[in-house]
């Protein structure tokens, strides 16, 4: 699943994009605030209307990993001029124009605390390579991973594979799943030789930052910590849906389960396909993988169905 120069599963490139086609309106991720009592709603959804949540859980004691958090900029290679406001900004603060509040944070922070690790959260990275780079270096001094999203597809303002490489290496650099293509893993040195980080550059979109957690880092802190990720297995599900996609590429289509009057499990698509729609996951079940080979799911098909609970162990 792995792309890079020479592989048959680089995507070409494409000269005509419809009017609007990489950009994320407003307001997509809810349609009103979440009330103070969801307490069932992820952290990054209620962040994303600057409802900060306090999570307070006492850690388990052997769990060896620690890593460092942080978001960068821009989110979804948008390009942040010089003299203008940053795109990305805390919850709770002043929201300027065309920014959002930085959810994936709080999205990893909860992901990453069912397992217990040590986070260090870095806070948010101004999109300039040096200063990613410097940052990205001074955590792998001290952590055994350093977790990234945002910055890491092919816009004018996305530097963190510039600031990785001048600091460490990348072992690759896209993959070929939807969503989450934009993804990067590598490793940074540490201050002592032999010594040093693994680095994942995660996207900027948030339910790309779930796909690509689940399915990359996920499997990397398990063998960080000494386990080994068992392979998961898909559920049959009868699709009620129409949906194309391209060939090698593997595709995670957001569907809840409902019993059908035969007594056959159902899937039912999300009506929104956008990567930025928070609610896409906490009003669905899981995901449906759509291995490489399939071009179309048409309603009656069978498709693999991967709880969010497998997915998350």
């Amino acid at each position: 699943m792995v792309t890079g120069s020479g592989s048959e599963l680089v995507d070409s490139v494409m000269c005509v994009f419809r009017l609007g086609a990489f950009v994320t309106p407003v307001r997509t991720s809810v349609t009103t605030s979440p009330a103070p009592s969801s307490c069932g709603q992820l952290p990054e959804l209620m962040a994303t209307v600057a409802v900060v949540p306090l999570l307070v859980r006492e850690p388990p004691q052997d769990w060896p990993v620690v890593l460092s958090v942080t978001s960068t900029l821009p989110l979804g290679g948008m390009p942040v001029p010089a003299g203008r406001v940053n795109e990305i900004v805390e919850p709770g603060s002043a929201l300027p124009r065309a920014a959002l509040y930085d959810s994936n944070r709080y999205l990893l922070a909860a992901l990453l605390a069912r397992y217990g690790v040590e986070v260090t959260d870095l806070g948010i990275l101004s999109d300039d390579t040096k200063e990613l780079a410097r940052g990205l270096a001074s955590a792998a001094a001290n952590h055994d991973l350093v977790l990234t999203s945002g910055g890491v597809s092919t816009g004018e303002a996305d530097h963190v594979r510039d600031a990785v490489e001048s600091v460490g290496r990348l072992v690759f650099w896209r993959v070929a799943i939807k969503p989450g293509r934009p993804v990067a893993m590598g490793v940074i040195p540490g201050s002592n030789n032999g010594e040093g980080a693994a680095f994942a550059g995660l996207p900027g979109n948030p339910v790309a930052v779930f796909v690509t957690f689940v399915r990359v880092v996920r499997p990397l802190l398990l063998r960080l910590s000494g386990a080994l990720p068992e392979p998961l297995l898909a559920m049959p599900a009868r699709a009620t849906f129409s949906h194309k996609k391209r060939t090698g590429r593997r595709e995670y289509v957001r569907v809840a389960l409902r019993t059908a009057p035969d007594g056959v499990i159902e899937a039912i698509k999300y009506a929104q396909d956008g990567a930025g729609i928070l609610t896409s996951l906490t009003e669905t079940d899981g995901l449906a993988e759509l291995p490489e080979d399939v071009t179309k799911v048409e309603p009656g098909d069978s498709v693999g169905f991967l709880s969010y609970a497998s997915l998350l162990g």
